[in-house]
């Protein structure tokens, strides 16, 4: 957590117009972090504590979120709690293993476990109190209701964009090669994509991205493309492609 002063220094030789970069180089903050005091120079407050037991490790959570936003949901036991599940495919060994590490993160005293199914995996926990982690939770499918974060949950996301964001491409995203023909010549690129039905969930995604300086476009209601070359370095150096 950096102090007050050392916030408003940073920002003031941004204002002698100094470029984001050099006063990154000279200050050792990250350029993600100086953008975020650009639009808000004071520090986040305290997280809210949730309506029971919070979660264990913040970045986790933040990551977690992504990912059941995506590929998520919550289940009751007849007996009383919540079965969360994540589906995540078999082709990524890595993030079936993520996405086990920080549930127990975020709730150390849970068990979590893997239930195979045809092409994927559900890593699955039992718990009493994923619906009060995980508000979002409710009948119906995501795209078809409406999806907001609440106030603690926002507070947890801005504090830790990138972990995020990566849920979120982890979950209902990809890292992909794209190409075009200019003057009779094929040319491939890297890019970023992203698809959910829920333009609420892209909402959240494209706000988030905004505040981490990453250019996107919206290619429909339920596509999101990041294909310029800094924003996709900036991806690389933070998201990767899954594995």
């Amino acid at each position: 957590m950096y102090d007050m002063d050392t916030r408003k220094r940073t920002l003031r030789l941004l204002g002698n117009g100094r470029s984001l970069n050099s006063v990154s180089r000279e200050t050792g903050i990250s350029r993600s972090t100086i953008r975020a005091w650009q639009i808000r120079p004071e520090p986040l407050p305290r997280v809210s504590p949730t309506p029971c037991s919070g979660p264990g490790d913040l970045a986790a959570y933040a990551y977690l979120l992504g990912l059941y936003l995506g590929d998520g949901c919550i289940s009751p036991h007849p007996k009383g709690g919540q079965y969360l599940r994540i589906a995540c495919a078999d082709a990524w060994p890595g993030l079936i293993e993520q996405c086990r590490a920080a549930i127990l993160a975020v709730r150390p005293s849970d068990k979590v476990y893997v239930l195979q199914r045809q092409g994927c995996v559900a890593v699955t926990s039992y718990g009493r109190h994923w619906t009060c982690l995980f508000p979002q939770h409710g009948p119906g499918k995501k795209h078809e209701r409406r999806i907001a974060l609440e106030s603690w949950q926002q507070e947890i996301v801005d504090a830790h964009p990138w972990a995020f964001v990566r849920g979120l491409i982890h979950s209902d995203g990809c890292r992909t090669t794209n190409w075009t023909v200019r003057n009779g010549k094929r040319y491939e690129y890297p890019r970023y994509f992203f698809t959910n039905r829920s333009t609420d969930i892209t909402s959240l995604l494209t706000r988030t991205l905004d505040l981490l300086g990453v250019e996107w476009r919206r290619a429909n209601e339920a596509n999101v493309s990041i294909a310029r070359k800094e924003s996709v370095a900036l991806m690389d150096a933070h998201i990767g492609p899954k594995y």
